[in-house]
């Protein structure tokens, strides 16, 4: 924000004069200013002192300088100014709308306090600060003041946001608070905001943010909520002085603040959300600022100080001027001023969010403006001065605006229509659409005030081409779709949105009512339509016509009028509408009836008296009365019933017009009586109704007023007898019979027979109905009462007959039939039936009655169906009939098709052909060409089927057809002849595909190329020849070529990959442009610089250096032309343009001439190029040795050796090696001597030239020698051998070891062996132990890999390598050795060879041999592979423990594979120890026992046994161990006891004398179901009671084991009842378990035999009681809580007759332990005998007497 200095409004004075306050007026046309004399000046905008007035005390009597203004603000329409007084009191003056009006008080509001500060927001009433703290409103309308909040300390500042929707008050305490009246949806708080560090005089209000200042020089922003988010301290300034004023810009975005002679401008920064402070405004000599006004638009800010001073600045970001019709100006970032330069108007464009302003256009013919922000869009109408702005997130500024209609901006973007109503900040609606065309939208917005309708704004658009959406952009719905059958070219809503005109590409024009939705056609051939403005009328024009609807409710009356020209505007104005028509260069204006279109909108308008006197003013005609209608409808509807009677009597409707003259004398009568128009009285209502033939109602309202003679009358009149009578039988009337005579009378005086039949027929007087029916012609109705009644079929012939002739007379024959078949007729009934066509109750009859006439008269009912054209309907008829032809005829006349195939397929050949024919063309026509195949097949019309497939293109499948039928040659012949048939006609896609189907491309290919379709020849060449195809492109490109079509040619050639042919051919055209493009395109990295080289050959000199310097090429070309023999042209550029270059041109002549053989032309241009050295190195190469000599002395004296060296080389390739020798020695080369008697393997030589003459170089030569003699393989490896057999003999033995050490022939391993052992050798006599002992490291492992392992171990110990030697003989499995060596040289290593030895055997899956080594991991090997018997097997030979680890790691695996009473054998077998970490394993088992199916039994016997022995040595164990008497041994004890139950009653199960003790003991076991199955126990110990009789107990217990079982269901326990338990041993807390152990079958017979006992009045539902009185079976006495011990036998507790035994704590009942012998000695039972010695070494022993179980 910049300020600018403009002029200055009031000049100061010398002394203190302070302005007091300041306003703009909010429509920026006036300026007011209030001076220290109270006086009130008023300017305009551009700051010319327009008036002035002088402002009154509150009581004149103190004077008037008793007071100061304090507060001064316009109100919101700027015609009013409200003046705040330290007086008290508050004058509000009307100044008027123009400069010199009358200053009048309208309002004033006497206050408590001095008023100390004043505003007044749009809005909102007047909004003042007191000195007593008070924040108040003042109303104007009210003229009363209220509080709006209140505070302890004077009000020192007031300002409001930019909506005026809040305020913020500043107080003398610092206290900053904020109020709204309409928080927007801030969701800010009210209240006290902040508290300033001083008074806040200068405060203000901002878009982001609110900012204080005052005397402590200190700028504070604080937030939304009163938090400091910003301040500015110019507490240091020395020149600053106390801040007094502030003022915020419109948009919120700039606060400007006052202090000496400074104005602070503070922006704020959107990107940074924070103030950004400008260079502070210094005046000189302006004092302290007083008071600071914005203008509204806020371009420009004024200036009052304490001298009276005031000025004007102007305040913009920037300008600028647009189209030269437009001024510009920024005030803000999110505000702009535009201004018309032409006019001098202005509009102030707004961002309402703060949103910062991009640009602004002015579309539209200059009317319309148009602004984007990041995230709205701005629009405007300049004539109108409406603005919007919408939400619109970034588009890129790609949508399209149009600006047809005044009244909304249509916006187009990505397929979607956006409308957008001026000055409305809300988008009015969106819709999806594809066409913009302004004649195919239509927006109709509030264009017409209609009666009753407050807001009306609709929108017809194209859906698509063919298609109208209607909508009401108000609710969003859709009001009606039109789906049109041509294109829609336009479409226009009129006014009021109630009808649409649409116009189609055809030229037809309809009209659409919204809201009937219907479609009607107006006129034809429409060139021109338009609606008239502000009316319904619509004008077209047809051809020569012009035609008007002055009515479009009746869109069938037409006005028309002879046109010679064409429509082109339509205007109307000054109460006239003239239709303008062009004709010829001539313009004629057609008038149309004013009046009539004036009829139209006082309909519209509701001004039905206007519309009636307007017609009262016209001749009759149609369209007059067309609209006397409309108006007659119309004031009914409105009630307007004089009105309405006048419409009738022009009608000439006289009943109407007199109906309604009554009526309206009702009304009168009724309006003088009550009051109003009469019109709410109800014979007014009813009258009405009866207008409406809506007697119902009329009935109604009568009724409601008990006006029941008046209802009766009414339906009298009307001759309306029944609703009459009904209502006298509802009321009860008294003249009910003689209403029902007269009515009797009346219709019989009338000749209405029927009614009076119906009459006689309700009163029950059947006979005399029917012959009223008769009478009356109804033999149908007679015959129908007849039928109805029993009686009247009695001995009634004469009746019977009478109605069945007049039946028969009146053709009535199936009537007549029911009326014969009910009489038992049934020949006459059939006949009927027959000759009436009722042929379904004829079959029905037929069938019962006549069965051999049902053929025929099926045939006859489908003959009937076929001629009532019901062919559908005929064919099951004919089939039921056996008439197959005629069914199927009736479904091809049906078009039942598939029907009709169906039937066929039943019939023989000969029949169906034909058919089948008409079914094929059927199936043809409709484009099932498949099914049509099929059906020509059948028919034997193969021929058919292949035209049919011609005529549609098919040919695939036609020539698939004909393969069938026709030779091949002829199918081929047919296609090729159709195929040159229609490439005659140019239908070359169609020709292909005939040449191809009959397998001739190349046919085709000749055609394109024929017809030079070269793509299409290259597409088949390339499906149907591959091979061929690089040749066809080859052969178009040279084609193309010599036609000159060059690129078409390049294109061909490309393809086939011959670049090099383009080039060529551009270069034979001269055309090197294009040479180079394709060279460099398609080239390769080269080429493009070869045809560059070559264009520049052609070109020559200067042109040919140009050219190459344009493409970097120049000294590439100059190599190029060497490289390639062009000498001249290289001189030629080199001279030009690279003269450094020449030399080397002569040094490649050069080359160039001793390739030709040209040596002294050669030497020469050596020597030019100064490569002397090259001319003596030619003439060695060519042996010309004096030359050489020659050259070298003259120009090269460096060069001789190298003569020398040729010479030397020379004699050696002649093989004289002597000379060659003294030559090289010459040139002191000795080492190329070296060289080139190791070429010819003359290696003694060479090496005797190296001792001579380079020794240092002999050991490498002997390397190479040794390197070569292996490559010789063999014969090398003895040369070798040799040579290290002479350093043996030498003494050499360090490099004879080396020798032996480098034989490493594969094929001869004991020859290299041998080798590397005679190494080791030397190595350990004669060399040092340091040197000895790397021969051996290198030697050692090579025999190894050899797997020469003893070999190996033999060295190492030689060199007390023990571990090495080991490791050999473990490497060779000699582990005796290991082992003697690792005993006899080391016994550390014994353990380390026998872990080797045991990795051997497991890896070897030796378990066996392992057993011996380590036990453990031979039996883990046994456990990896399942052999667990094995495994056990070995391990029982071992200690316990081992032995019982892998026992229970088995018997682990057994239980998870299901096996449990496998493990149980195994324990039997090993006993059970005590460990710890076999409990789990035991309670598993016993588990897994108990819970198995089908063990109830005596078979089951041994795996109880087993279980009760190894639980009992289980415990006999833990007895002896540290967890005696533990809760674990406990627990085993228990289930011991357990075990031992079911182990003696499986025993007892086996004898049929102990039934008694196996019941006992499943009873027992109830008391251990906490451990056991709940269900399973109650199960056995109920079948077990039953089994003895113990009904009582059986009942109780299955009972339960019911109960359980649902509950398991259920899965919890908590439905049990336990009141049958309560005082028992038998636990209550139990664990649910986890599966049912009874089958579902079994389950429900238990059920029923429990339901049945249930219902068994002896059987009680108790428990037996002891001698305790308590259970029998309960080891606690209920009385005493005596435990009594459980018997051994059975279970149940030991009373008074007891046997003890020596183990404390064992005990039995006297009688069950005798009767349990008993059956010992009896059955001699083996289980029995095992079960008393378990008891004997369990118990301690038997009791006194002893058995013997033998």
């Amino acid at each position: 924000m910049q300020l600018k200095h403009l002029k200055t409004l009031l000049t100061p004075q010398d002394g203190a004069a302070k302005v007091m306050c300041m306003s703009w007026a909010p429509n920026n046309a006036k300026f007011a200013v209030c001076t220290v004399d109270r006086v009130v000046l008023l300017y305009d905008e551009t700051g010319e002192r327009r008036d002035k007035f002088s402002t009154k005390p509150a009581d004149s009597k103190y004077g008037k300088k008793s007071y100061v203004v304090k507060g001064m603000a316009f109100s919101p329409d700027s015609t009013k100014i409200a003046i705040g007084q330290t007086d008290s009191i508050i004058y509000v003056y009307k100044i008027g709308e123009e400069w010199g009006d009358k200053k009048v008080i309208c309002n004033k509001f006497v206050q408590t306090s001095a008023v100390t500060c004043l505003i007044w927001p749009a809005d909102q009433a007047i909004v003042f600060g007191l000195a007593e703290g008070k924040v108040r409103l003042a109303n104007t309308k009210t003229n009363k003041s209220s509080t709006i909040y209140g505070t302890d300390s004077y009000v020192v500042s007031l300002t409001s946001n930019s909506s005026g929707k809040g305020i913020l008050s500043g107080h003398a305490d610092g206290t900053i608070v904020r109020y709204y009246f309409d928080d927007e949806g801030a969701g800010d708080s009210q209240g006290k905001l902040a508290t300033h560090s001083c008074p806040p005089y200068a405060l203000a209000w901002a878009l982001n943010s609110i900012v204080a200042a005052g005397c402590d020089k200190k700028v504070i922003a604080y937030g939304k909520e009163g938090h400091i988010i910003q301040q500015f301290d110019y507490g240091r300034d020395s020149t600053e002085k106390d801040f007094t004023v502030a003022a915020t810009s419109p948009s919120g975005q700039s606060v400007v603040i006052g202090s000496y002679d400074r104005l602070r401008v503070l922006n704020w920064s959107p990107r940074r959300s924070a103030w950004d402070e400008s260079r502070a405004k210094e005046i000189p000599n302006l004092y302290t600022i007083t008071a600071l006004a914005w203008k509204k638009d806020g371009s420009r800010l004024c200036v009052g100080t304490l001298c009276g001073g005031v000025e004007q600045f102007d305040c913009c970001l920037r300008r600028c001027i647009y189209k030269n019709k437009f001024e510009m100006t920024y005030v803000g970032l999110s505000q702009v001023i535009v201004r018309n330069l032409s006019t001098g108007t202005r509009v102030v464009l707004k961002s309402h969010y703060g949103y910062e302003i991009d640009e602004v256009k002015i579309m539209g013919k200059d009317r319309f403006l148009v602004a984007h922000t990041t995230d709205t869009l701005l629009l405007g109408d300049l004539a109108t001065n409406k603005l919007s702005e919408v939400a619109w997130q970034g588009s890129g500024g790609n949508e399209k605006l149009y600006f047809d209609n005044e009244n909304v901006c249509m916006i187009f973007n990505v397929g979607e229509l956006t409308l957008v109503e001026y000055g409305n900040n809300d988008i009015l609606g969106s819709v999806r659409t594809e066409f913009m065309n302004p004649h195919l939208i239509s927006v109709r917005l509030n264009e017409r005030k209609q009666r009753g309708v407050e807001e009306n704004k609709k929108l017809a658009y194209l859906v698509d081409i063919k298609t109208i959406a209607i909508v009401d952009l108000l609710s969003g719905y859709n009001l009606g779709s039109i789906s049109h059958d041509t294109k829609i070219d336009w479409l226009e809503l009129n006014e009021t949105g109630r009808k649409l005109l649409f116009r189609d590409k055809k030229l037809g024009l309809h009209l659409f009512d919204i809201e009937d939705n219907m479609k009607t056609t107006i006129l034809n051939y429409c060139t021109y339509v338009q609606w008239v403005p502000g009316s319904d009328v619509a004008v077209a024009q047809n051809r020569g016509n012009l035609c008007v609807w002055y009515n479009i409710d009746s869109p069938e009356r037409i006005t028309m009028f002879p046109l010679k020209g064409d429509i082109v505007d339509l205007e109307r104005s000054n109460g006239k509408t003239e239709v303008v028509v062009t004709e010829g260069v001539n313009t004629i204006s057609y008038t149309l009836d004013e009046g009539l279109i004036e009829f139209g909108t006082a309909i519209d308008d509701g001004d039905y008296n206007r519309a009636t006197a307007f017609l009262e003013t016209l001749e009759m005609s149609a369209e007059t009365e067309a609209m006397w209608k409309t108006l007659s409808k119309l004031s009914l509807e409105a009630r307007q019933l004089h009105i309405a009677e006048r419409c009738f009597a022009a009608l000439g409707d006289v009943a109407k017009a007199r109906f309604l003259c009554e009526t309206n004398r009702i009304a009168d009568q009724a309006a003088k009586e009550s009051g109003g128009d009469g019109t709410d009285n109800y014979l007014v209502h009813a009258r009405l109704a009866m207008l409406e033939k809506n007697y119902k109602l009329a009935e109604n309202y009568y009724l409601e007023q008990n006006a029941v003679d008046k209802a009766m009358d009414m339906y009298q009149e009307l001759y309306m007898w029944d609703e009459c009578i009904n209502i006298a039988e509802a009321k009860s009337h008294p003249e009910l019979d003689n209403l029902r005579r007269n009515y009797y009378q009346w219709l019989m005086e009338t000749n209405q027979d029927e009614k009076a039949g119906e009459m006689k027929e309700n009163e029950g007087d059947y006979t005399g109905a029917v012959d009223l029916y008769l009478k009356a012609g109804l033999p149908a109705k007679a015959a129908r009462l007849v039928l109805s009644r029993n009686e009247l079929l009695g001995n009634n012939d004469v009746m019977m007959n009478r109605i069945a002739a007049a039946l028969i007379k009146g053709d009535f024959y199936e009537r007549a039939g029911d009326l014969y078949e009910k009489v038992g007729n049934y020949q006459r009934a059939l006949d009927c039936y027959h000759k009436g066509s009722a042929f379904r109750k004829a079959v029905e009859l037929s069938r019962t009655v006549f069965p051999s006439e049902v053929v025929k008269l099926e045939e006859a009912w489908g003959d009937y169906l076929v001629q009532q054209k019901q062919l559908d309907a005929a064919i099951n008829h004919f089939i039921e009939a056996g008439c197959s032809v005629k069914a199927i005829e009736a479904s091809i006349g049906a078009r039942q098709w598939k029907k009709a195939v169906h039937i066929l397929e039943l019939q023989d050949d000969k029949t169906a052909h034909k058919y089948y024919y008409k079914i094929a063309q059927h199936y043809s026509s409709v484009q099932e060409y498949e099914t049509a195949e099929k059906m020509y097949i059948k028919a034997d019309r193969i021929k058919d089927a292949i035209d049919m497939y011609k005529q549609v293109g098919c040919w695939e499948k036609a020539h698939k057809l004909a393969m069938k039928c026709m030779k091949q040659e002829d199918v081929a012949v047919l296609y090729i002849n159709q195929a040159q048939e229609l490439e005659k006609k140019g239908k070359y896609k169609e020709a292909e595909r005939l040449y191809i189907t009959v397998d001739e491309p190349d046919l085709a290919i000749t055609m394109y190329k024929k017809l030079k379709m070269y793509d299409d020849m290259i597409r088949l060449v390339g499906k149907y020849h591959k091979d061929l195809l690089t040749d066809t492109h080859l052969h178009l490109a040279k084609e193309l070529e010599s036609e000159g079509r060059f690129r078409e040619a390049e294109y061909h050639y490309l393809e086939a990959k011959e670049w090099k042919a383009i080039v060529n051919m551009y270069r034979i055209n001269d055309m090197w442009d294009e040479a180079y493009r394709v060279s460099k395109a398609h080239g390769g990295a080269n080429a493009h610089k070869q045809v560059a080289y070559l264009w520049a050959k052609s070109l020559g000199g200067e042109s040919a250096v140009k050219l190459l310097n344009k493409f970097g090429l120049l000294e590439t070309a100059i190599d190029y032309a060497a490289d390639n023999c062009s000498f001249e042209f290289a001189f030629e550029l080199s001279r030009l343009s690279m003269k450094n270059k020449i030399p080397d041109i002569h040094l490649k002549y050069a080359m160039y001439l001793e390739d030709e053989g040209k040596f002294q032309e050669a030497e020469n241009e050596f020597i030019k190029a100064g490569k002397s050295k090259e001319a003596v190195l030619m003439y060695v190469h060519n042996q010309d040795w004096d030359a050489a000599q020659r050259v070298a002395e003259v120009h090269d004296s460096d060069s001789i050796a190298d003569v020398l060296v040729g010479q030397a080389r020379f004699a050696f390739d002649q093989k004289e090696y002597q000379k060659a020798e003294a030559f090289l020695l010459r040139a002191q080369r000795p080492e190329l001597a070296v060289k080139y008697y190791k070429d010819v393997g003359m290696w003694s030589d060479a090496i005797k030239i190296c001792k001579e003459y380079i020794p240092n170089k002999l050991e490498q030569l002997q390397e190479e020698y040794e390197q070569e003699a292996i490559k010789k393989g063999t014969k090398g490896i003895e040369g070798i051998i040799e040579q290290a057999r002479e350093w043996e003999q030498s003494g050499e033995y360090i490099r004879a070891v080396e020798c032996y050490l480098k034989v490493k022939e594969t094929n001869n391993l004991a020859l290299v062996e041998k080798c590397w052992m005679k190494a080791a050798e030397l190595s350990i006599k004669f060399l040092n132990q340091e040197k000895a002992l790397d021969v051996i490291k290198t030697v050692g492992p090579r025999l190894i890999e050899m797997q020469k392992y003893n070999s190996a171990a033999e060295l190492y110990l030689n060199m007390d390598l023990i571990k090495e030697a080991i490791d050999c003989f473990i490497g060779g499995e000699e582990w005796n050795k290991a082992k003697h060596v690792a005993k006899e040289l080391d016994p550390r290593f014994e353990d380390y060879v026998d872990q080797h030895y045991k990795e051997y055997l497991k890896n070897q899956g030796k378990v066996d041999s392992l057993v011996g080594v380590d036990v453990i991991a031979a039996l883990d090997i046994y456990v990896e592979r399942g052999q667990w018997e094995k495994c056990i097997e070995t391990a029982n030979k071992q200690n316990y423990k081992i032995l019982h680890k892998y026992v229970a790691l088995y018997v682990t695996h057994l239980i998870k594979e299901g096996h449990s009473e496998k493990a149980l054998n195994l324990y039997v077998q090993h006993g059970a120890p005590a460990n710890t970490q076999n409990f789990n394993i035991y309670k598993r088992i016993f588990m897994d026992v108990i819970n198995m199916p089908d063990i109830n039994s005596a078979d089951a016997y041994r795996t109880w046994a087993d279980l009760r022995n190894v639980l009992f040595n289980l415990c006999e164990n833990l007895v002896k161990s540290s967890e005696a008497h533990s809760a674990s041994h406990e627990e085993f004890e228990q289930m011991l006891l357990i075990a031992h139950y079911y182990t003696t009653r499986a025993a007892s199960l086996g004898v049929s004398q102990l039934d008694m003790i196996a019941a006992k003991l499943s009873i027992s076991l109830l008391r251990h179901t906490d451990v056991i199955p709940a269900d399973k126990a109650f199960y056995e110990a109920g079948m077990a009671a039953k089994t003895v009789g113990w009904e009582n107990m059986a009942f109780i217990f299955l009972n339960r084991f019911l109960d359980l079982s649902d509950a398991i269901e259920e899965g919890n326990l908590d439905a049990l009842d336990h009141s049958d338990f309560q005082q028992t041993d038998i636990p209550f807390e139990i664990p649910v378990p986890t599966k049912q152990h009874v089958l579902h079958e079994r389950r429900e017979e238990i059920r029923d035999w429990v339901l049945t006992v249930s219902m068994d009045q002896r059987v009680e539902q108790v428990l037996p009681a002891d001698e305790r009185d308590t259970y029998e079976a309960s080891l606690i006495a209920v009385n005493t809580g005596i435990r009594s011990l459980p018997c051994v036998i059975t279970g149940y507790p030991v009373l008074r007759h007891k046997i003890e035994f020596k183990k404390p704590g064992k005990a039995a009942n006297k009688d069950d332990w005798n009767k349990f012998l008993m059956a010992v000695k009896t059955t001699h039972s083996p289980e029995c005998q095992d079960v008393l010695k378990f008891i004997s070494q369990w118990c301690g022993g038997m009791p006194s007497a002893s058995f013997s179980f033998q």
